[in-house]
C-alpha cells in the first residue's frame, strides 16, 4: 500500500484494470483464537453537539464518518451497532483548521474514540493513557482497523481533541456506569473495499427515498408457474404496458438431480405478468438454452453458441411497430472460468404487431454483436455478456459488457485477469449495424473503476438518462457495495460515479447477495417500481424480490445542473487539446 498524501487515501485499494485481483491480500487476517465472540450492545448516554460544522451518524452500516468522504461503514462490532456518532469535518482536520469538538453531556460518561491502525501522520496516534476496549472494531471502506478506545468525561460541555494531529472518529457516548472488557471483534481491514457513494447518506441528499416493498421474496420457490426452475432467477428486464406488468426473468433451470452448477448452463427466457408488480403469473418460456458444454477451450463453430441464454431486453421499435428482444446466448466450458464465455448478442422480433405483442412468439433476426477483430481485450473471455439499447437524438447508442479481461491478446483465449466492465456500441438504427466505441471511451469506467453488470437505461422527467445496475456483490471473494446501483448522464455518453440503493432501511434484508434490478419502471407522482434478483446463500434457489423509490424532484434539477458543468469542462478540455 502506498503512502497516503492528504486525504487521498479515500480511494481505497488501488485496482489495476485488466490485471488479476486478489482482495484478500488486502485484508489483514486475525487468529480465529484472537476473536471473542459478543452479542452484548452498550448503553448510549444522550449529548449535544456545540460546536459548529459537526453532525452525527449511526455506526452501523453505510454509516459515514467523515463529512464529505465516500468511506462508509460495512463492518461493525455489535456492543458499537446504532450507537449515535459525531461526523467529523475531515477536510479541516488534515490541514488542522478545525475547531475542537465540543459534545455537551448530561451525566459521566465514556466517550469511544477510534483511531485508525495507520503510522502515517493523516492519523492521530491514541494515547497510552487511553482504555483500548476493542481490536479491530469496524471495516470502513478505504480505510485502516481501527482500535476503539473509552475516555471518560464528567456531566457538562467538555472538549473532545486528543492529543496528537490528524484524523480520529467519535463512533458512540456510552453510560459510565458500562462494564467494558477489552477483546478483539475481528473484523476485515477497509482497505480491501473500494470507497463508494451510498444514496442519502453521503450528502444527506439522496436522489431517491426509499418508500419500501414486500419483506419477503415475489417469486418464490414452490409458487405457481416456478416448477421445473431448480436455482431460481437473475438478470433480465421489466416493463408495463396499460397497467400489467411484463417481466422477462432469466430462469436458472437446471434439471432435477443434478447438482447446482448446471442452474447457471441450462437457463431459460419466462415471460411473467402481473397488475401490481407483486403476483406474478408465468405466462411462456421464450427461449431455452441447449445447455450443452463446449468442445473446446477457445471460440469455435464446433462448440454450441447457445449452451446458456441470458438477460433478455425488450425494446418497443415504434418504426417497426413490434417488440425487439435483445439477449445473450454463451458457450459454456465446464472447467474454464468463467464457465460462460464468448458472449452474443441475438435480436428477435415479436410476430405479433402493435403493443401487445410483447408476449411474443418472438422470430430470431441474427447476431447483432459477437467477439471479433473488432473485439477490445477489456471484453474477456465472457464477452459480450450484456446489450442494452437506448435512443439518443438520431441515433442509438447501447451498453455492452465484458468480464474476466485479457490484458492482451497474447493472453487468448483462458489466461483472464478479473473485473465486469462495460462500453458503449454504436448505431442509426435498432437493427445494427452496431459499431463499438474506440478504447478512448470504452470501457466505461466512470461509474466504478471494474464492476458493473447489467445496465438498464431509461430517461428522467427532466431530460436526463439513468442507468440502474447490479452493483457487485461483498462475498464470493469480492468486496462490493453489494447493493443495486444507479448512474446519471446528460449526453449518453458521459456518466456520472454511481451511487447506490440502501433498500434495505426500508425493506427488511430477506438476502445476503443483492444482484440484479430488472429496470425503473416510473408509476407517477415520481414513484418507480424496481423488481429484482437477490441470493440467500443458504439457498440454491434465488428469488425475486420488489421495491418502490420516490425521486426527489429538487435533488434531480441539481444533478442536471452538475452534469452540465462536468459536460462543458469536458468540452473545454477537448477543444484546448485540439
Amino acid at each position: 500500500m502506498k503512502k497516503y498524501s492528504g486525504f487521498r487515501f479515500l480511494v481505497g485499494l488501488a485496482v489495476v484494470a485488466f490485471t488479476s485481483i486478489s482482495v484478500e491480500k488486502a485484508i489483514a487476517a486475525v487468529s480465529p483464537n484472537q476473536v471473542q465472540q459478543v452479542k452484548a450492545t452498550w448503553m448510549a448516554a444522550t449529548f449535544q453537539i456545540k460546536t459548529p460544522n459537526y453532525t452525527t451518524f449511526k455506526t452501523a452500516d453505510m454509516g459515514h464518518l467523515f463529512a464529505g468522504q465516500k468511506n462508509c461503514i460495512v463492518r461493525v462490532a455489535p456492543e458499537l451497532n446504532n450507537l449515535t456518532g459525531v461526523k467529523m469535518p475531515a477536510g479541516f482536520y488534515e490541514k488542522g483548521e478545525s475547531q475542537p469538538l465540543k459534545l455537551k453531556f448530561k451525566e459521566p460518561v465514556k466517550v469511544l474514540l477510534g483511531f485508525f491502525q495507520d503510522k502515517d501522520k493523516v492519523f492521530r496516534q491514541a494515547s497510552s493513557d487511553n482504555q483500548l476496549v476493542l481490536d479491530s472494531a469496524l471495516t470502513v471502506t478505504g480505510l485502516p482497523p481501527i482500535k476503539v478506545y473509552a475516555v471518560a468525561y464528567p456531566a457538562g460541555t467538555q472538549t473532545i481533541n486528543p492529543a496528537g494531529t490528524g484524523l480520529f472518529t467519535v463512533l458512540g457516548v456510552i453510560k459510565a456506569s458500562q462494564l467494558l472488557t477489552s477483546r478483539n471483534a475481528g473484523l476485515p481491514d477497509g482497505r480491501g473495499w473500494e470507497p463508494f457513494i451510498v444514496d442519502g447518506f453521503y450528502d444527506n441528499k439522496p436522489l431517491f427515498d426509499i418508500v419500501g416493498g414486500p419483506d419477503k421474496p415475489v417469486v418464490e420457490e414452490g409458487m405457481p408457474g416456478t416448477e421445473g426452475i431448480q436455482g431460481g432467477f437473475e438478470g433480465g428486464a421489466m416493463v408495463k404496458i396499460k397497467g400489467t406488468y411484463h417481466m422477462f426473468p432469466t430462469e436458472r433451470a437446471g434439471e432435477k438431480g443434478v447438482p447446482a452448477y448446471f442452474d447457471r448452463v441450462k437457463t431459460r427466457i419466462g415471460h411473467w405478468t402481473s397488475p401490481d408488480a407483486i403476483n406474478w403469473t408465468r405466462q411462456s418460456t421464450i427461449y431455452q438454452a441447449s445447455g450443452t458444454y463446449a468442445l473446446t477451450e477457445d471460440d469455435n463453430p464446433m462448440n454450441d453458441r447457445r449452451g446458456a441464454i441470458w438477460s433478455y431486453m425488450p425494446i418497443f421499435n415504434e418504426e417497426a411497430n413490434r417488440w425487439y428482444g435483445y439477449y445473450l446466448a454463451y458457450t459454456v466450458h465446464k472447467e474454464i472460468e468463467p464457465n460462460h464465455s464468448f458472449g452474443r448478442i441475438w435480436r428477435a422480433e415479436s410476430e405479433k404487431p402493435g403493443i401487445d405483442g410483447i408476449g411474443g412468439p418472438y422470430t430470431d433476426k441474427g447476431i447483432i454483436m459477437e467477439p471479433g477483430l473488432d473485439s477490445q481485450p477489456w471484453e474477456g473471455r465472457q464477452g459480450v455478456a450484456s446489450f442494452f439499447p437506448y435512443k439518443v437524438g438520431e441515433e442509438w447508442l447501447g451498453f455492452y459488457s465484458g468480464a474476466y479481461p485479457f490484458k492482451s491478446w497474447a493472453d487468448y483465449p483462458k489466461k483472464t485477469g478479473k473485473g465486469w466492465f462495460i462500453g458503449l456500441a454504436k448505431a442509426n438504427k435498432m437493427e445494427g449495424p452496431w459499431t463499438r466505441l474506440d478504447t478512448t471511451v470504452n470501457p466505461v469506467t466512470s461509474m466504478h473503476p471494474w464492476f458493473i453488470e447489467n445496465p438498464i437505461v431509461s430517461k428522467l422527467p427532466n431530460g436526463l438518462y439513468i442507468a440502474v445496475f447490479d452493483g457487485g456483490p461483498d462475498g464470493w471473494g469480492h468486496h462490493l457495495p453489494n447493493m443495486m446501483g444507479y448512474s446519471l448522464s446528460n449526453d449518453g455518453y458521459t456518466w456520472s460515479e454511481a451511487r447506490y440503493l440502501p433498500i434495505e432501511t426500508k425493506v427488511k434484508k430477506w438476502w445476503d447477495i443483492m444482484r440484479t434490478p430488472l429496470g425503473l419502471v416510473p408509476e407517477g407522482n415520481n414513484v418507480y417500481t424496481i423488481v429484482y434478483a437477490a441470493i440467500d446463500l443458504k439457498r440454491r434457489y434465488h428469488p425475486m424480490g420488489m421495491v418502490q423509490v420516490k425521486l426527489n424532484p429538487a435533488v434531480l434539477d441539481i444533478k442536471k445542473q452538475e452534469l452540465e458543468k462536468m459536460d462543458g469542462l469536458t468540452g473545454a478540455q477537448n477543444q484546448a487539446k485540439k
